[in-house]
């Protein structure tokens, strides 16, 4: 199979590649696409074996770094020589020509496009990596085009593209599109949404006269119209100079020539219709927007091809009045990846289940208050902006959990559509929300009179909680896998916690955050941060005691003491890599003082990982290898500087914080009242706010009982061939683990496929919106953005001090060890990410507020840290100099040392 006509149904990724499957479902839909015809990847591989080019790839991609621009290029230079060397085989050669002959009793003059099967995908378009010949007359131009095609698959760009984006070389293979020529008049590229803001209701074209090569390498000013889809109405139009257009020669190629074109509209309103409406028909057929290429010619429009926008965050529904509006779960919790289809499903039961305590019996099945895209959580905020109450107790909320939401939130509240604050207030809500919330009131003023026996007694509740999780037994693997799908689905499972728990944490930490308040009332108003904590009143959360993950952290510590204490040990740890080490712990062979004190920390805090809140994460005693780097990053810190040390230094911050703070009230007007209740205060946000890690910790612990059933019941099916690995459960939803168990016959193995396909696609997403609104918007910025100049970048302010250092750019703290004093920059962190701060100088995070889980963390260790940086990650680089202002929310570029 070396050709394929344009509506082959054989035409598909594998065989024509990316644009020649786009090219064969638009000429199947009647589109006017003009004809052609496909040189299959077969061709490719067989030209590939022919020449024996397999002997010049290996050696010349061996080690390349997608970084290395010079190495990629002389790669590319070495493997296109010899593509440009090979010998096209007989039959591959008649084949072509034989099909180019169809096309016309002339030599017909065509344009020949590389089709690889890496490019035009949703999530990667690979624009512009491969070549593209224009204009090609005869069979001899045409092979010749054809093989420097097949060439440009090793082009430095598109090399260090796959690099960059983790695609195997071997996986990549092209086709070439040889399609007949247009002449074209006019020509250019229609968006079928505004690819800048991401607005669905927007399409936008860019047109220029002749052809589009021009415009496609950036070379011309084109026509930029802004066009209802609807009804193709030309909202805007701005003119481009278009002083050049390119045109096709005689007897082939192509050549740019002066234009003056300035003052001439390339579209009439009716081709713009005609353009917009071919648009629409193509994204109705793809259910995606898309970036097509088009041409007119004679009067006649001809589609050339139509990719995704991949730069476009995809929208969990398309609602227009009114907006709907969500925003992002895993923002709030510090993790910005992408979770696992059951670790989806169980944090949204798990949080439908609070419906229960306000009457309201909401099923997992029928929620509209949870959307999955991107593979991540999206919490529908809508309604709560609408209603009168619920507008501004969650924007002020959101704007202290996550500032930066905070801002766009305000920035979409004076949007009409969206129709904040105009709800109607329902006395039932009313109702319930007394019922819920009177009793939790009583339970509050009870922990203001006796902090400690409230806080003991809490401790006791989760602990007891913790024992009552149990998932069902059974006979065999069927119906352990029932009796676990009852279980998430029934009483007693995960969806009973947050009802359970929930109120009475809010009874403890509620009170913690009204006393650090008080402690800021009692004093004067002097440079304030966020939300009025100045940030002398911060130092007082210090050194927290009872914090679960502080515990864990020193627990690490104590780890690194006892094998740093240990010859074999310290010396096991100092030549091997952490692979190595996790692999003798998980065998039993470390050093015996080794292996004990690691057993010690995993029976305790085994069942954390990265990303813990998904059930599908693997944990820490499943793969300890960030241990055992953190550990060897532990061994290097001189003792002088040692975490225990640190910790008790900032709890002595934090008493000498309350002495001061008592004697600045006690100069104030009524002082020796003001400084008694300060120091009340104070008493009261020692003893309770160590309890915002609890609960997570709690669920972590459930989580980890949960996941250990259902992998054991994973490696039964996996035996038994149903799945290929056991944690390939954690990608099906709780009804197709109950269909599985009735041993219904589906292709479960395809179906995760699929699913970890996703996945890992999600995987190398940068860059993640705090918001989604339903009319395509999405909102990245964090504080900063539109407004940082020069070498200062700015956030939000959340743990005080200041230092320098050098940053260490951290996308998975799994791979990552930390040298000692090095600044942490990172999208977020969840609890795992937290042994990396005990050798860290600093933090900056793009997301998270005051009381985000890395904020408080820093805020204990005496860490400065500054988060919600707009692109942090990208903005600063690794090696780079900073200085991290936590009491400013500032970042300054310092020049490098020395």
């Amino acid at each position: 199979m070396i050709i394929l006509p344009f509506a082959s149904p054989a035409a598909d990724l594998a065989n024509t590649g990316g644009k020649g499957a786009s090219l064969a479902r638009l000429t199947r839909l009647g589109l006017p696409v003009p004809p052609g015809f496909f040189v299959t990847t077969e061709a490719y591989r067989s030209f590939v074996a022919a020449n024996a080019l397999a002997g010049v790839l290996a050696p010349a991609l061996a080690g390349l770094s997608a970084e290395d621009a010079a190495g990629l290029e002389r790669a590319s230079a070495r493997i296109r020589s010899a593509f440009s060397a090979g010998k096209l085989p007989e039959e591959i050669a008649g084949q072509v020509v034989s099909g180019y002959r169809a096309l016309g009793p002339q030599a017909v003059p065509v344009a020949v496009r590389s089709s690889a099967t890496t490019e035009d995908l949703p999530d990667l378009s690979f624009a512009g990596q491969q070549d593209t010949y224009l204009n090609i007359v005869g069979k001899s131009q045409l092979l010749e085009a054809m093989v420097d095609c097949w060439s440009s698959l090793w082009t430095a760009r598109a090399i260090g593209y796959r690099l960059r984006n983790s695609i195997p070389h071997e996986q990549a293979a092209l086709a070439v599109v040889v399609q007949e020529m247009v002449p074209s008049e006019v020509s250019g590229v229609l968006f079928t949404a505004n690819p800048l803001t991401g607005l669905l209701s927007e399409s936008v074209i860019d047109a220029t006269f002749g052809l589009g090569e021009a415009l496609v390498s950036g070379q011309v000013e084109p026509d930029h119209f802004v066009v209802d889809p609807a009804g193709g109405a030309i909202r805007s139009l701005r003119l481009g100079a278009k002083t050049s257009a390119t045109r096709s020669k005689a007897g082939g190629g192509v050549e740019s020539l002066p234009e003056e074109a300035a003052g001439r509209q390339t579209l009439t309103e009716e081709q713009v219709r005609r353009l917009v409406a071919a648009g629409r028909q193509v994204q109705e057929e793809y259910g995606l927007p898309q970036d097509i290429e088009w041409a007119f010619a004679g009067g006649e429009l001809f589609i050339l091809q139509s990719r995704p926008i991949t730069s476009l965050f995809p929208i969990p529904q398309v609602s227009f009045d009114p907006l709907v509006v969500w925003f992002s779960f895993g923002a709030v919790q510090g993790m910005v990846g992408p979770m696992t289809p059951l670790g989806q499903e169980s944090i949204a039961r798990v949080v439908l289940g609070i419906g229960k305590k306000l009457g309201l019996h909401i099923e997992y099945e029928d929620q509209d208050i949870f959307a999955i895209a991107g593979e991540r959580i999206w919490v529908k905020i809508s309604d709560l902006i609408r209603h009168p109450l619920g507008s501004g107790l969650f924007s002020a909320f959101l704007g202290f959990v996550e500032p930066s939401v905070g801002q766009i939130l305000r920035q979409l509240a004076a949007e009409p559509r969206l129709g904040a604050g105009k709800g109607r207030f329902k006395l039932s809500t009313l109702r319930r929300s007394l019922g819920f919330f009177l009793p939790i009131a009583v339970d509050m003023v009870k922990t203001m009179l006796h902090p400690e026996r409230a806080r003991e007694r809490f401790d006791v509740i989760l602990e007891n909680y913790l024992q009552s999780v149990r998932i069902p037994a059974g006979a065999d693997r069927f119906e352990r896998l029932a009796n676990f799908a009852a279980f998430m689905e029934g009483q007693g499972g995960l969806a009973d916690a947050l009802p359970t728990l929930l109120p009475r944490f809010l009874s403890i930490f509620a009170p913690a955050m009204a006393s650090l308040n008080q402690i800021g009332h009692l004093l004067p108003k002097k440079d304030p941060g966020d939300h009025g904590f100045s940030m002398s009143v911060l130092e007082v959360t210090r050194g927290l005691p009872r914090n679960v993950t502080t515990e864990m952290d020193l627990a690490l510590w104590g780890t690194a003491t006892a094998i740093r204490a240990d010859a074999a040990a310290a010396q096991a740890f100092g030549g091997q890599s952490a692979p190595q080490l996790a692999a003798r712990y998980l065998e039993g062979t470390l050093p015996p003082a080794a292996q004990s004190a690691v057993g010690r920390f995993m029976d305790r805090y085994g069942v954390r990982g990265v990303g813990e809140i998904d059930l599908g994460q693997p944990r820490w005693r499943e793969e300890p290898t960030p241990v055992m780097r953190t550990l060897q990053s532990y061994l290097q810190i001189d003792p002088a500087a040692a975490p225990d040390v640190l910790f008790e230094k900032g709890a002595a911050a934090a008493e000498q914080a309350i002495q001061s703070l008592a004697a600045e009230a006690r100069r104030q007007p009524g002082g020796r009242i003001k400084e008694k209740q300060l120091r009340a205060a104070a008493s009261r946000v020692r003893l309770l706010m160590g309890a915002r890690e609890s609960p997570k910790f709690l669920a972590v612990r459930a989580m980890g009982m949960v996941r250990g059933f259902l992998l054991a019941v994973g490696e039964e099916f996996a035996a038994a061939g149903t799945i290929d690995r056991p944690d390939d459960l954690f990608y099906l939803h709780t009804g197709e683990l109950d269909a599985l168990s009735r041993q219904e016959d589906r292709d479960w193995k395809g179906l995760v496929a699929q699913r970890r396909q996703s996945y890992e696609r999600e995987l190398r997403r940068r860059q993640v919106p705090r918001l989604l609104v339903s009319d395509g918007r999405a909102f990245f910025e964090g504080i900063g953005a539109g407004s940082d100049t020069g070498e200062t970048i700015s956030g939000s302010p959340v743990s005080p001090g200041v230092v320098e250092g050098v940053v260490h750019v951290v996308f998975d703290p799994r791979t990552t060890q930390l040298a000692p004093g090095e600044i942490l920059v990172c999208p977020g962190t969840d609890p795992a990410w937290t042994p990396l701060f005990m050798a860290a100088g600093g933090l900056v995070m793009e997301v998270g507020g005051m009381m985000t889980h890395g904020s408080v963390v820093a805020r204990e260790y005496g860490i400065p840290a500054v988060v919600g940086v707009h692109q942090a990650t990208e903005r600063l680089k690794d090696g780079q100099r900073i200085r991290v202002d936590g009491t400013a929310g500032r970042i300054k570029l310092l020049p490098p040392s020395g």
